[in-house]
Order: structure tokens, then sequence, then C-alpha cells
């Protein structure tokens, strides 16, 4: 009998904007099932976060990636100090207790 393991858990930071989408929080805890990626493979990812997130708050998954799937072009995901545009994108490793700060862009002139 095999011993089970807990669902990873990884923090999303949101912006002022996105937190009427998941229930005026500024925060939310995800737990990761499976695992963890949305693609089969092992390991706990930015997609797999999302599709996480999806379960809870189906509206703010909308505002972070276009129809297929991509992060859209005005938000920045950070993990740390790192853009994970910088990194490997939603295929970005992730370990218990990260955090993500989600923050849109700003343009102006």
């Amino acid at each position: 009998m095999g011993v089970e393991r807990a669902a990873p858990r990884v923090v999303v930071r949101l912006p002022t904007v996105l937190r009427p989408f998941a229930g005026g929080v500024e925060q939310v805890e995800v737990e990761v099932p499976g695992d963890g990626r949305g693609d089969g493979a092992s390991g706990v990812t930015v997609a797999g976060v999302f599709a996480a997130l999806e379960l809870q708050h189906p509206a703010l998954r909308r505002r972070l990636t276009d129809e297929q799937g991509a992060v859209r072009r005005h938000v920045n995901i950070y993990l740390g100090n790192d853009n994970i545009r910088d990194l490997s994108g939603l295929q970005t490793q992730l370990s218990e207790g990260d955090e993500l700060l989600i923050l849109p862009s700003v343009a102006g002139g």
C-alpha cells in the first residue's frame, strides 16, 4: 500500500483589478490535484495551477489566458522576481508553497 501525498499548494496573489473575479480576495491558495501539470506528466507547473484555479474561479482564468490557453499579452506572472515568460512559460515548474504574483501590464505615454 502506497502513501498518499497531499496535493501541492501554491499561492496566487491577485492585483486589485482581478479580485472581483475571485470573490474579492487578495490571494488564492490552490491545491494542484493529480500530477499537477494538466498534461499527464509529473510535477507541478503554472499550467496545472491555472487548471486548478479555473475550478475555483472560472471567470478569473478567462482574464489570464486566451482561447488557445496562452497567457494574455497584457498579463505578467511572476515566480519570485522572474517573469514566467523568461522561464518556461506555463510549463514553469513549481514547488510546494511557491507564490505566483499576477500583474497586469501598465501602458501609457
